[in-house]
């Protein structure tokens, strides 16, 4: 019998790729003793000498070796602090965060980025392309019109005022700049100093003198007699400029009227996002332009380069980038900086206005759900700024606590609202948003990042094995869960004083500490697999640091105790906001039309979950979809293994009537989605047709819950 020969020996180009020789059954030739499995780069056939009995047993050994040898992850990164929170990526029961933790040196940033953060202050009037675009027409309609009314109107103010007449003609020169500021410069014009003539004797001698090898200044070179020339010199404003009337006018007068019309303008704009550079621009013109003596003050179109681009105080080719969506301040997102104004809006209107006097309870509720965005995003980030600076242990901790703060604090508050209330139908409302969570985790996250992914790349691979501890979790997870629902089918109604099951014996007895038993179980199960994947185990993922990785000191955006801080404001910011959802969700589920089991599942589900969609879909883009699968299946154990049993515990000690027993909906849906999810992640590689197979699922379950009857008492 003849030594099998594996593909790794046949191949050797090949030697260190097993997952990428993959012998097909369906392709073998047998020819005598030779056996032909195909290379999966290649195409090619590598012969086995074996007989013929054994041919799929070659083939199989060589699945073996595969199998045993998973996809090695390299990470690289620009510091040690970076690759940290790249590694805690792949961490079970880590929160997944794509956004940077510390900052990237500017200078390998793209150019795209690079404009981003740009002065504009230069003159480029060769690369730039046509003004002619959709946003500086925009620009025109949505702000250039009315600015340039304003500064006409206040230029006849300061016009009336004889002495601001100066500054009249100023306002009126802004106001055709500002009506289409694009392709335009204004500059600090120089000082010069008194003119003065120099007289070059008549000869044809070479008046080229040389200092060192270096030609001598143009000022020594042969000029025309009585020619005058002019030495521009920089000067600082006018040492006068204080001094004149004119100045306090226009200060008391015009200056604050076009203060106010450049704050809203800079509000509007940098809302808008995408319209940051006209932000930019407001932002210059109000604290400079404005406050230098008008005389100093120049238009002109930047059509050639400036001999001295310092002078140029303000130059913008477009007024919208959508690139903008990258645009980061200290390392927050601009939409998440800009969504802190719905947070303070939300509490104001809903602390303020008890009575419902200025505002309906549909509008606080929109906005108090809404503000759960920007804070769930700033509880996530905090979360990988500590981890990525921290051990292990400390890592896991606060990732344990702090990674499920967001929805907890929504439902113990719903829960003790509910019970002060006498209100059972907010208890339904949990554990229908508890459902959500996990329907949304397994089925929506993973399906809509493969279709974005899968558009992008055809076909993307993972790491089957990892996917599998998290699979078999997802398993104990919702078997736990649902272990006591399931009791109640079989031996009765649990929740009443006296339940007979169909023998006729009392079984309430039971239900107690079943529920107990299953909260203590879950979290042990949650450590214990903290423990596989991170400590004894850890080699199922297989993630290196790759040599490029900076070894200097990194600089971090939010240090350890910055980032607790923040958390810490963020989880009482988010206690508040929980707090006015339930306060007003009520008056929605009295009078909506929709089932509450669809509000449930959908809104005060997945709302939360916004920020860890986009990153999913993120790692998705970049090919990682194993990322994105991690991000959905880490939030479904943590519901699971962490949430529940910390909310039976809470029951414990404050009873809030919370018993844990799903409706049949939420049974069958939930085990149905782990099924179908667990079908889908068998074969290691993901494409957009069976991520669309997975949105269609949880789009038809919704369905259901949308035309499902609202849950008794609601």
């Amino acid at each position: 019998m003849l030594t099998p020969v594996c593909c790794k020996q046949a191949a050797p180009a090949h030697r260190n790729t097993h997952r990428e020789v993959r012998p097909h059954t369906h392709f073998a030739k047998e020819q005598g003793s030779f056996c032909f499995c195909t290379c999966f780069l290649t195409g090619c056939y590598y012969p086995f000498f074996v007989l013929p009995s054994n041919v799929f047993t070659a083939c199989s050994f060589v699945d073996e070796i595969r199998d045993e040898n998973p996809r090695k992850t390299t990470i690289s990164a620009e510091n040690e602090v970076e690759a940290q929170k790249l590694a805690n990526n792949y961490k079970f029961g880590f929160r997944k965060w794509k956004s940077h933790v510390t900052e990237r040196p500017f200078e390998d940033r793209s150019n795209i980025v690079k404009e981003l953060y740009s002065e504009l202050n230069v003159i480029k009037p060769y690369s730039v392309g046509s003004l002619f675009t959709c946003g500086n027409v925009l620009y025109v309609f949505l702000f250039g019109w009315w600015i340039a009314l304003v500064y006409v109107l206040v230029g006849l103010l300061m016009f009336l005022t004889v002495f601001g007449i100066p500054y009249a003609k100023l306002c009126w020169k802004l106001s055709c700049y500002f009506l289409w500021p694009f392709g335009k410069s204004i500059e600090k014009a120089s000082v010069s100093v008194a003119a003065y003539s120099v007289k070059i004797l008549q000869d044809n001698s070479n008046l080229e003198a040389e200092e060192d090898g270096k030609p001598s200044s143009p000022l020594l070179l042969p000029t025309p007699v009585g020619e005058t020339i002019e030495e521009p010199t920089e000067r600082p404003q006018n040492d006068h400029y204080w001094w004149r009337v004119s100045t306090y006018i226009w200060l008391l007068v015009g200056y604050p009227l076009l203060a106010i019309t450049h704050s809203v303008l800079c509000l509007i704009s940098w809302m808008l996002v995408f319209t940051i550079p006209v932000a930019k621009m407001s932002t210059k013109t109000l604290h400079t332009i404005l406050l230098i003596p008008p005389e100093h003050v120049h238009i002109s179109q930047a059509t050639e380069t400036q001999e001295h681009e310092s002078r140029v105080i303000l130059c913008c080719y477009h007024a919208v980038n959508l690139y903008y969506y990258k645009y980061t301040v200290d390392g927050i997102n601009v939409f998440a900086v800009n969504l802190l104004l719905l947070v303070i809006v939300s509490l104001v209107i809903g602390y303020v206005d008890k009575s419902n006097e200025f505002v309906s309870s549909e509008v606080k509720f929109a906005t108090a759900v809404s503000s759960i965005i920007p804070l769930s995003y700033y509880i996530g980030m905090g979360i990988a700024s500590i981890s990525a600076q921290s051990n292990f242990a400390v890592g896991a901790v606060v990732n344990a606590t702090f990674g499920s703060i967001t929805e907890l604090t929504f439902y113990i508050t719903a829960l003790v609202r509910g019970h002060h209330q006498g209100n059972k139908c907010l208890q339904e409302i949990v554990k229908a948003a508890l459902t959500g969570t996990l329907l949304g985790c397994i089925l929506f996250i993973p399906g809509i990042c493969m279709i974005i992914g899968g558009l992008r790349h055809s076909e993307q691979r993972f790491n089957s094995r990892s996917a599998g501890v998290s699979s078999s979790l997802l398993f104990i997870s919702v078997g736990g869960v649902f272990a006591p629902t399931l009791f109640s089918k079989a031996y009765g109604n649990l929740v009443c004083e006296d339940c007979t099951n169909s023998t006729g014996t009392n079984s309430s007895g039971s239900f107690t500490p079943l529920v107990y038993t299953i909260s203590i179980l879950l979290p042990v199960s949650y450590i214990i697999g903290l423990i596989f994947t991170l400590k004894t185990h850890s080699h199922i993922y297989d993630i290196h640091v790759g040599d490029g990785t900076g070894h200097l000191g990194a600089s971090v955006h939010w240090s350890r105790w910055r980032a607790l801080l923040i958390l810490i404001v963020a989880t009482v910011l988010m206690s508040a906001c929980a707090d006015l959802t339930t306060e007003h969700i009520q008056p929605i589920l009295s009078h909506s039309s929709i089932s509450q089991y669809f509000i449930g599942v959908t809104v005060l589900a997945m709302v939360p979950e916004i920020p860890e969609i986009v990153n999913g879909v993120q790692f998705a883009l970049q090919n990682t979809i194993s990322l994105s699968f991690e991000v959905g299946s880490c939030i479904a154990v943590q519901v699971c293994m962490i949430q529940i049993p910390i909310l039976v515990l809470f029951n414990i000690f404050y009873d809030v009537g919370f018993v844990l027993i799903f409706s049949d909906l939420h049974l069958w849906a939930s085990i149905f989605s782990v099924i179908v999810v667990n079908y889908i992640f068998m074969d290691g590689k993901s494409d957009y047709f069976q991520g669309t197979a997975l949105v269609v699922v949880y789009l038809i379950l919704l369905a259901l819950y949308y035309f499902a009857p609202s849950p008794s008492g609601c």
